[in-house]
């Protein structure tokens, strides 16, 4: 299916929110979702379909100053 993920269109084969998490970033802490605009809680990215044409942003938090 063809998905908008942090701006950029990409095909890809994820059926589920954390299976497209996982392909895009190793990281498994300080990682937020949201789809079509809508935060999506951690404890749902499992059970949260993707559908064709969703704008996903996927952010992870960064260290600094």
């Amino acid at each position: 299916m063809r998905l908008t993920v942090n701006g950029n269109v990409i095909e890809s084969d994820a059926a589920t929110v954390q299976a497209l998490v996982q392909t895009i970033t190793e990281a498994r802490r300080g990682v937020a979702v949201a789809v079509n605009g809508e935060v999506v809680p951690r404890s749902t990215w499992g059970l949260t379909a993707l559908a064709d044409g969703d704008a996903v942003e996927v952010l992870t938090a960064a260290q600094g100053g």
